[in-house]
């Protein structure tokens, strides 16, 4: 399994600022505990495909 940032340089930009106002939780997450931490407890899990926010993907 690898995994990636996105190809979208704009995107990643925000979403790392917008980590970096968060403390490193996840911009799209109302909710702030460890499992939605970047990268998040969904996105660890799920085999592959996005993020919730977009910034890595997961392929084979």
């Amino acid at each position: 399994m690898k995994i990636e940032l996105s190809k979208n340089k704009e995107l990643v930009a925000e979403i790392r600022e917008r980590l970096k106002e968060t403390g490193g939780y996840c911009p799209c997450r109302l909710e702030r505990n460890e499992d939605t931490r970047c990268m998040c407890k969904e996105f660890r899990e799920q085999e592959k495909g996005g993020c919730h926010c977009g910034l890595y993907v997961k392929y084979d």
